[in-house]
C-alpha cells in the first residue's frame, strides 16, 4: 500500500533518518507497520534531534518538504499568497500517488489537504482530527472550516473523520477515536499513594499562554500559604518559563516548585507514578494526551472542562472538572485532602478506565481502518 501523510509536524533529520515529535511519530509508526510505502508532506527543519523528537521505524519513507506558513493575520496572509499554490501542487501530487490518504488536522497544513482531498472523491482517507471536535468550542475560522469540510460528506468522501470524544448530530463520516501513550506490558501494581505527608502535584505540557502553566504554581502557592506540605515538579518548556521563574522568585518558593524542562518519556512516566496530583489548567485540547497518561499511573487529574476532558473524566467521577479560578482548584484539592476515600476511589476508577487503552488496542483499530 502506498500511504501519503499531509501534516503540519515540523520534519527534521538525524543520522539519514527522518525525526519529529515523539507523540506523533509513536502514533504514526503504528499506521505505518501495515504500509509498503510512505510519502509524507510536511514543513522541514535543519535544526538537531531534540529530547522530544523521534525516529520513524518504516524504512521506505520520502518527504516532500513544504515552506511553513500561517494566515493569523493579514499580514502572515499576504505572505502565504505564493507558498501556497506550491504546497497545494505538493499535496496533489502525494495524493495522486496514494492508495491511502491520511490527513492531520487541524493546521495551515491540514486546511490545505481539506480542500485538495476533494479531487480524490474515490481513494480511501482517514484524517486525524487531534484539536477539540466540540460544536460548541469557540475556535479560529480556519479550524470551524476544515471541521466543516470533513463533517460535509458532499465535498469529503470515502473517508473517516477520526475525532475525540463522542457528541451529537454529527456525519456518519466521524467516528470517536481516542489515542494511546502505553503498552499493555508495561502496566503495574502502584502502589497506594496516601494523603499523609507531602502532597506532591505534577504539570506536564508546553509552558505556553494556552496551558496556563502559572495558574498550577498559583495553586500551589496558595495551598502552601494555607499551611499544606506541598510540592511541583513541572515538565515542559516553553516562553512562559520566565514568567513562572520570576513568580517562584518573588514568593520565595524555589523550595517546592522544580522547573525541569523537557525531557524524555521515561521520565515523565516515573513522575506520574511519584505523584497525586496532575493540575493542568489548559484552554484547549483534543485528546489531552498527559490526562489519560496520569490516570494510567494512578495520578489524579484535575483539569479545566475542555474538548472530551468531561468525557475522559466520566463528568467528575475519575477526576475534577474545575473552572480556572485559582480559589476554586484550591478549594478542590482540599476537598480531596479532606476525603481520602473519594481520592482513592477515583484514582481506581480513572487508572483502570485509561489502563483500557493501551498501544496494542490502538493497533488493532488503526488495522481495521486500513483494511476497511
Amino acid at each position: 500500500m502506498k500511504f501519503t501523510i499531509i501534516t503540519h509536524v515540523v520534519h527534521k533529520k538525524d543520522k539519514q533518518q527522518f525525526v519529529a515529535y515523539e507523540p506523533y511519530v509513536r502514533e504514526m509508526n503504528l499506521w505505518l507497520k501495515y504500509v509498503d510505502e510512505v510519502q509524507i508532506v510536511a514543513p522541514f527543519s535543519f535544526e538537531k534531534k531534540s529530547t522530544i523528537d523521534s525516529e520513524y521505524s518504516h524504512r521506505n519513507i520520502e518527504l516532500n518538504e513544504i515552506p511553513s506558513f500561517d494566515i493569523t493575520s493579514i499580514a502572515n496572509a499576504i505572505k502565504s499568497i505564493a507558498i501556497v499554490p506550491v504546497n497545494c501542487y505538493k499535496i496533489y501530487k502525494a495524493m495522486k500517488w496514494a492508495d491511502h490518504i491520511h490527513l492531520r488536522c487541524p493546521g495551515n497544513v491540514g486546511l490545505l489537504g481539506c480542500f485538495v482531498q476533494m479531487l480524490f472523491p474515490s481513494k480511501p482517507k482517514t484524517v486525524k482530527y487531534a484539536g477539540n471536535w466540540d460544536p460548541k468550542s469557540k475556535q479560529p475560522l480556519s479550524y470551524r472550516l476544515q471541521k466543516w469540510i470533513l463533517s460535509n460528506m458532499t465535498l469529503t468522501k470515502n473517508v473517516k473523520v477520526l475525532v475525540y470524544g463522542e457528541w451529537k448530530n454529527q456525519s456518519k463520516n466521524i467516528t470517536s477515536f481516542f489515542t494511546a501513550s502505553y503498552s499493555k506490558s508495561i502496566i503495574k501494581e502502584i502502589p497506594k499513594k496516601n494523603l499523609i505527608e507531602e502532597i506532591r502535584f505534577i504539570f506536564v505540557g508546553g509552558l505556553t499562554i494556552g496551558k496556563q502553566p502559572l495558574k498550577s504554581v498559583q495553586v500551589v502557592n496558595e495551598l502552601k500559604k494555607k499551611g499544606y506540605n506541598v510540592r511541583l515538579d513541572m515538565y515542559g518548556d516553553g516562553v512562559e518559563r520566565e514568567w513562572i521563574e520570576d513568580y517562584v522568585a518573588e514568593n520565595k518558593i524555589s523550595s517546592i516548585i522544580k522547573l525541569h524542562g523537557n525531557v524524555d518519556k521515561k521520565t515523565v512516566m516515573k513522575a506520574y507514578q511519584n505523584n497525586h496530583f496532575l493540575v493542568f489548567i489548559s484552554k484547549s485540547e483534543g485528546w489531552p494526551k498527559v490526562v489519560a497518561e496520569a490516570m494510567f499511573w494512578s495520578c489524579l487529574p484535575i483539569t479545566t472542562e475542555v474538548s472530551c476532558v468531561p468525557y475522559m473524566l466520566n463528568y467528575g467521577n475519575r477526576g475534577a472538572i474545575i473552572t480556572d479560578n485559582i480559589t476554586d482548584i484550591v478549594d478542590q484539592v482540599i476537598e480531596y485532602l479532606k476525603d481520602e476515600s473519594n481520592y482513592q476511589k477515583q484514582v481506581k476508577s480513572a487508572r483502570e478506565w485509561s489502563q483500557q487503552f493501551t498501544l496494542e488496542k490502538f493497533e488493532i483499530e488503526i488495522k481495521k481502518l486500513l483494511k476497511n
